[in-house]
C-alpha cells in the first residue's frame, strides 16, 4: 500500500467510525504528514480520494467532513468492510436495493413485451430450479442469474448501480458463507414461480414473487449473521467492534 492509500484507507475509516463528525473540520496538510511521515503531496492524494467518495469537502482553508447521504456508492464497500463484522442493518438495506434493482429490470422487460429479453431471463432463472445443484453450483447459479438478469434489462442505470453494488458487496459477505446455510426446496420453489409467472408475463405474480424472495433472502442472511456470533466468544466479538 503506498503512502498516499494509507492515509486515504485511515481517514476513511475515522470518518465512518465518528472519529470525525459532519461538518468537523480533518487535521491541516502540516498535522497529517507529521502523523503519517509523510510529505504533503501524499496527503493531497489521500485528500482528492475522501472527496472522489464524497466524504470531505476539500476547500483552500480546509477539508470538512460530509454527510454519508453525500457520498458517492463506492463508500459502500467502506462501510462494510469499516468493521470485522459488515453491520446487519446495512446489509439488510443493500438486500433490499439489489432485489429492487433486479424487479424493476425484470417488470421493464415484461411491460415492453419484449419477447427474446424475457426468453433470455428465464434461461438464467432455469438453472436454479434444477434438482441436480450441489451447494457450489447453486451458488454460482444464483450469481449468474443475478447478473444475467442485469445484462438482460438493457436498462444502463440499473446496470451500473446493480453491479457497483454487487462488486462491493459480495467480497465482503464471504464471511457468512458457511453460515448461511441454503433452503435448497424453497430456492427452487422461489425459481420455478418466478418463471412461471414470466412465462404468463403476470405482472402481480412476479411482484409477489420478488417479495417471497426478498424475504426470504433476508431472514436467511440475518440467520447466517446469527450463526456467525454464536460461533464467535463474546470476547472476540468486543474485540473486533473496538
Amino acid at each position: 500500500m503506498s503512502k498516499h492509500e494509507e492515509i486515504a484507507q485511515t481517514l476513511t475509516r475515522d470518518i465512518l467510525t465518528g472519529q470525525y463528525r459532519v461538518g468537523e473540520r480533518l487535521p491541516s496538510e502540516r498535522d497529517l504528514a507529521a502523523r503519517f511521515d509523510a510529505n504533503r503531496g501524499a496527503v493531497r492524494e489521500a485528500m482528492k480520494k475522501l472527496e472522489q467518495l464524497g466524504i470531505a469537502d476539500i476547500q483552500p482553508g480546509g477539508a470538512r467532513v460530509l454527510p454519508l447521504n453525500e457520498a458517492s456508492l463506492d463508500v459502500i464497500g467502506h462501510l462494510l468492510a469499516v468493521r470485522d463484522e459488515p453491520s446487519r442493518e446495512l446489509v439488510d438495506q443493500i438486500l433490499v436495493v439489489i432485489n429492487a434493482l433486479v424487479q424493476t429490470a425484470v417488470i421493464a422487460a415484461l411491460q415492453r413485451q419484449d419477447q427474446d429479453m424475457l426468453d433470455t431471463l428465464r434461461e438464467v432463472i432455469r438453472p436454479i430450479c434444477s434438482e441436480q445443484l450441489d451447494l457450489e453450483s447453486f451458488y454460482d447459479a444464483q450469481t449468474s442469474m443475478f447478473r444475467g438478469v442485469m445484462e438482460a434489462s438493457g436498462n444502463l442505470p440499473v446496470q451500473l448501480i446493480a453491479k457497483s453494488l454487487l462488486d462491493q458487496f459480495g467480497p465482503q459477505m464471504a464471511f457468512l458463507r458457511d453460515y448461511a446455510v441454503p433452503d435448497m426446496t424453497t430456492h427452487r420453489a422461489l425459481a420455478r414461480a418466478m418463471d412461471a409467472a414470466l412465462a404468463a408475463r403476470d405482472l402481480d405474480a412476479v411482484r409477489q414473487s420478488f417479495s417471497e424472495s426478498s424475504k426470504f433472502h433476508r431472514e436467511r442472511t440475518q440467520r447466517a449473521f446469527d450463526a456467525y456470533e454464536a460461533s464467535h466468544p463474546p470476547a472476540r466479538l468486543e474485540a473486533s467492534a473496538s
